[in-house]
């Protein structure tokens, strides 16, 4: 049974890279749909926000020099690839699904539209959100917290490489301990790298509680949302 009714999930462009070195591998998307589909058929609604760094990141963009904003709108541009890709393999998976996307670009995903987004959810549909906040200088993080909000989610689920929140770099400290709970003021206190900082506060101001966990677990994703003890909480 599902602890909640309505989830935001935060995709990494990444996650969808796999083993490869840029782009999206096939099997690793139709793996991520699957574990989508078996969320779905629990009768819980989602919305997915996907980031582009496997095909562009904006910040990589502008430390080469090019202009920041220019930078941030290729990134987006990314993530509506990213979208599209993953709203096509959903619906041969036979999962329905709609993009939506922060920049204009009609003939190809229809443009966010937060009423219709939550009509989408509530008929079952899974609604993927593209093109970040529409805004340069934002992280895909912030757009994440931003549609979580926006359509009343219970839970924002931060899927990355890493099975939860640790008190240091597991990859640099083997002593470094996971967190199962943590509180958004206890993350401040210890400097936790949970979302980038004005996510984090769009989180806490909003009451909106994160769990972060890996997408690489098999049926993690089933797990967090039926309450298992799967990855670490940041509570209000």
């Amino acid at each position: 049974m599902a602890a909640y009714k309505r989830i935001l999930l935060k995709l990494s462009g990444e996650a969808l890279m796999g083993e490869d070195a840029y782009g999206i591998n096939g099997a690793v998307l139709a793996r991520i749909v699957e574990e989508i589909g078996e969320v779905v058929h629990l009768g819980v609604e989602i919305g997915v926000v996907i980031g582009g760094g496997n095909i562009f990141r904006g910040m990589a963009g502008a430390s080469s020099g090019m202009d920041r904003a220019t930078a941030d709108y290729m990134g987006m541009l990314a993530t509506v690839m990213n979208g599209m890709a993953i709203g096509d393999a959903m619906r041969r998976a036979g999962i329905p699904a709609r993009v939506q996307s922060a920049l204009r670009i009609d003939q190809v995903v229809e443009p966010y539209i937060r009423g219709k987004a939550i009509r989408y959810l509530e008929e079952g549909k899974v609604v993927v959100f593209a093109a970040g906040t529409g805004n340069p200088f934002f992280t895909t993080d912030t757009a994440a917290a931003l549609r979580g909000v926006e359509i009343g989610a219970q839970i924002m689920l931060k899927a990355t490489k890493v099975d939860g929140i640790y008190t240091a770099d597991p990859k640099k400290d083997p002593t470094a301990v996971r967190y199962d709970r943590v509180s958004f003021d206890e993350a401040i206190a210890r400097n936790l790298a949970v979302l980038d900082a004005t996510a984090f506060a769009l989180c806490r101001d909003q009451r909106l509680p994160i769990n972060v966990f890996s997408i690489f677990s098999p049926g993690a994703l089933r797990r967090v949302v039926t309450g298992e003890d799967e990855g670490t909480l940041v509570y209000c």
